[in-house]
């Protein structure tokens, strides 16, 4: 298909204005199509021609201005529109569309626990022709008047107040003006849950099977949605500009969300069947308020093109955690961002792929381009921007500068320039600089501290290795000397706040004795790595859980992450810290943080095959402390987290084995369908138990998240017709739905598996080009993010993988995948190498 460019773009928006789209959908023509009848009311602003995007299964009939044209002159997604007079149009199209299976378009979902069948879109990012013909770009906003036709008994969703007139028909209040991309159905016999605040329908929507586990969080996710509508509606001068508020949690979504107007979408695993963290749940809560900030930054205003997507969601992102904390109970929310979302932003800004948080437009020359960029830097990396932006301008001067952007810009379109100048309006500071210097540029800058002493005095010099301005905190604590504390806890003594410039070390004196410990950026309002001092590490060793402030240990503890991708820190050392220091820990964020790291980086991929025994034993040994410390019930949140990992660190099956036949872990929790399927999957790598054990665990949990485990189960089992059997069905038949698929690739590859599935090496870059051009982006992504081969760390693997990125025939979102897990690739050999 042809991808739109942004010259293209540029020109179609000063040709036209689109002002009235009027589309029926009929959902009622069987399970492979819909029905999609459009009418586009625009104006061509001179004489000219243009062309409008439609990918139909079908294209039965289109007609300008009442005058048939030919179906047959579509030209793969494109209909030529040509000798347009100036002045009034309309446009009329009768399509057949397909249902999709990859979260694309339309997405059709047969639930196996009750053969309920669901439909929604996802329009994002130039998917809005695989449901009905638009001017597909974000700067054409338009007024969407729709009408669905559904099977009885389902309930139809949408951007507006949906009105049932009989007969399976369903009206949807027209839209104010959006972009196409924007525009929402989600259809089913969905289970409702209702109330109205501040004047407006509110509504929580799953599929019907999920009911009692909705109806459970209910009251936590409106809770929420209210208190973070209601912070919003403070700190913005515009109002809520949408006339209703769904949020719909659907089937084998792509994302974690969309911030469709009036109608967020959201994966359904946030509708949790199984027993949770309150971490998890405050993660939700994140996602809820990220998606609610888009309606204003993103919807009531919008990027003109795809370079500013940051804009998007780098506002969303920071507005997301920040106004969790000051509106809900999940008042640590910089301590998740800290230890979990934030070594997102550093990962990828250090791959050969990064990009400035604003690319240069030259840098995103098209819809295929852009898609790249929804990544760790346009999400964490932007956030941290904006938070350190905050830090330095403070928080009143920044909100006048944003409300002054939605002022000038309601309902329209807006660009980097159009944001800077905004906020510069309300501010002394060279506002523009700091974009320059921030928003402009790639790369982690590094910190590290150099300390000297005098008889009363000690000194700080910060080394600052790259190009940015920081305005950081930094913490200085001293051993307790009060018993009670314990041998190793730590005090803070002071902090204080430096400027370090652009270009250059700065040096701070300070009276008394050098501390025990100093930490740079102790609350984490910059972006950068840190390095600690000789003597800081050597505290750390006895008393890094005794630091008293869990977003310092945050700190330190992704300072030490970066130690170790760097080469600059033993993985063994790493692990030893964690067993250490982790059996102490009381903040579930970084317990599941340090941990996730150290099981899936440190001992699958930094630690070599020979090592790995010793290093899941270390992981079962820390994880068995934290199960016994955890025994009286207080804390089910550490337990749940550490019975987890102590899963997935099992060398030998017969304690979980023992679990699973009980249905409990000695003292609780109970086995609930996450937790049995991750047995099994464990049980299934370690070749402890076969396809018997498996078909009986499906029979008991047929549900969507049971067939999944099933799939992940099959495709983990130890033996060559598992794995080939499990190939074929990712790189052969193309009937994995995306999130079948899914399973399917994160059962195959195992770090105690490297020999038997050496072979499909080298297959994998073959079998996943080909299968990245027959089914497109969703798959391509999911082949490069779950199927990649990332255990094969060894020269012969590194130079298979340089040898695939040479294929032209890669398309632009295999590429980037595959660019950025050779890059792992790399490190992680290296990482190997250095110890």
């Amino acid at each position: 298909m042809s991808v739109l460019m942004r010259d293209e773009a540029q020109a179609r928006a000063q040709f036209l204005d689109v002002q009235r789209y009027t589309i029926d959908l009929d959902l009622t023509a069987g399970e492979e199509t819909f029905d999609s009848r459009t009418v586009i009311q625009f104006t061509a602003l001179t004489a000219g021609d243009t062309f409008v995007e439609l990918k139909p299964a079908t294209l039965r009939s289109i007609s300008l201005d009442g005058h048939a044209l030919d179906p047959t002159d579509l030209d793969e997604n494109r209909f030529p529109l040509t000798a347009l007079t100036a002045g009034p149009h309309e446009l009329r199209i009768d399509a057949a569309m397909r249902y999709s299976r990859t979260g694309e378009g339309m997405h059709r979902f047969t639930d196996p626990t009750d053969n309920e069948t669901y439909v929604y879109t996802q329009l994002f990012l130039e998917d809005v022709q695989r449901v009905f013909a638009a001017f597909d770009q974000p700067d054409l906003k338009s007024v969407f008047a729709l009408t669905v036709t559904a099977p009885e008994g389902w309930t139809v969703l949408g951007n507006g107040i949906a009105e049932h007139t009989g007969d399976g028909r369903w009206t949807l209040a027209p839209t104010p003006p959006v972009s196409t991309y924007l525009v929402a159905v989600a259809a089913g016999p969905w289970h409702s849950v209702t109330t109205e605040h501040a004047g407006l329908p509110f509504g929580i929507h799953c599929r019907r099977s999920l009911a009692p586990h909705l109806d459970a969080d209910a009251d936590e996710i409106l809770d929420i949605t209210r208190a973070c509508f209601d912070r919003f509606q403070e700190k913005f001068d515009e109002p809520y500009p949408f006339d209703s508020y769904d949020q719909a949690f659907v089937p084998e979504f792509n994302a974690g969300a969309m911030e469709n107007p009036g109608l967020v979408t959201f994966r359904d695993e946030f509708i949790y069947r199984s027993a949770v963290t309150d971490t998890e749940r405050q993660t939700r809560g994140m996602v809820i308020a990220h998606e609610m900030a888009h309606m204003w930054f993103g919807d009531l205003v919008t990027l003109a093109w795809w370079d500013d997507i940051w804009l998007n969601e780098s506002f969303a992102e920071y507005m997301g955690y920040q106004t969790l904390a000051e509106a809900t109970r999940f008042t640590d929310t910089w301590v998740d961002f800290g230890v979990a979302r934030k070594g997102w932003g550093y990962d990828a800004d250090q791959r050969p792929s990064t990009h400035p948080v604003a690319p240069d437009p030259a840098a995103v020359p098209d819809t295929a381009s852009a898609m790249l960029n929804f990544d760790g830097i346009s999400y964490a990396k932007g956030a941290s921007a904006l938070r350190q932006l905050v830090a330095w301008l403070g928080e009143k001067d920044f909100l006048a500068g944003i409300n002054t952007h939605f002022a000038r810009h309601k309902f329209g379109n807006a660009t980097l320039a159009d944001f800077i100048d905004n906020l510069a309006s309300a501010t002394d500071r060279d506002v523009h600089a700091w974009a320059d210097q921030w928003l402009r540029t790639t790369g982690v800058d590094t910190l590290t501290p150099h300390i000297g002493e005098s008889d009363t005095t000690w000194s700080l010099t910060v080394d600052h290795h790259g190009t940015r301005p920081h305005h950081i905190t930094v913490g200085t604590y001293d051993h307790a000397i009060d018993t009670q504390s314990g041998p190793d806890r730590l005090v803070l003594r002071d902090r204080f706040d430096i400027g370090i410039p652009q270009a250059g070390d700065v040096t701070t004196t300070r009276p008394g004795r050098r501390p025990a410990l100093v930490v740079l950026n102790d609350n984490d309002l910059t972006y950068a790595k840190i390095r600690l001092d000789p003597d800081s590490w050597t505290t750390l060793q006895a008393g890094l859980s005794g630091i008293p402030d869990a977003l310092t240990r945050a700190v330190v503890w992704n300072a030490a992450r970066d130690m170790v991708r760097d080469g600059e820190l033993a993985p063994t050392s790493y692990l030893e810290a964690a067993r250490a220091h982790l059996p102490h820990e009381t903040d579930l964020a970084l317990l599941q943080g340090v941990l996730a790291f150290a099981d899936t980086q440190v001992a699958a991929r930094y630690i070599t095959p020979e090592d790995r025994p010793a290093a899941l034993a270390t992981l079962t040994a820390l994880t068995r402390d934290l199960i016994r410390r955890t025994e009286d019930g207080s804390r089910p949140g550490l337990r749940l987290t550490a019975v987890r990992h102590f899963i997935d660190a099992a060398t030998q099956p017969d304690t979980i084995h023992g679990w699973l036949t009980e249905g409990t872990v000695p003292g609780g929790p109970e086995l609930d369908p996450e937790l049995r399927w991750r047995i099994l999957t464990r049980l299934a790598v370690l070749g402890a138990t076969d396809e018997q054990a498996i078909a009986a665990e499906l029979e008991a949990d047929p549900s969507a998240t049971g067939q999944e485990g099933a799939a992940r189960c099959r495709a983990a089992l130890p033996t060559p017709e598992a794995k080939a059997a499990a190939w074929h069905a990712m790189f052969t038949d193309d009937t994995l739905s995306n999130y079948l698929f899914t399973a399917t690739a994160q059962g195959f590859w195992q770090p105690e598996q490297t020999d038997l599935v050496t072979a499909y090496v080298p297959r994998y870059y073959l079998d996943a080009t080909a299968l990245a051009v027959r089914r497109g982006p969703a798959i391509a992504d999911a082949a490069g993010r779950y199927a990649f081969p990332a255990y094969a760390i060894d020269a012969d693997s590194l130079h298979l993988g340089d040898q695939a990125l040479a294929d032209d025939a890669l398309i632009p979102t295999l590429r980037r995948k595959l660019t950025d897990q050779i890059d792992d690739l790399r490190r992680a050999l290296t990482v190997r190498n250095a110890h």
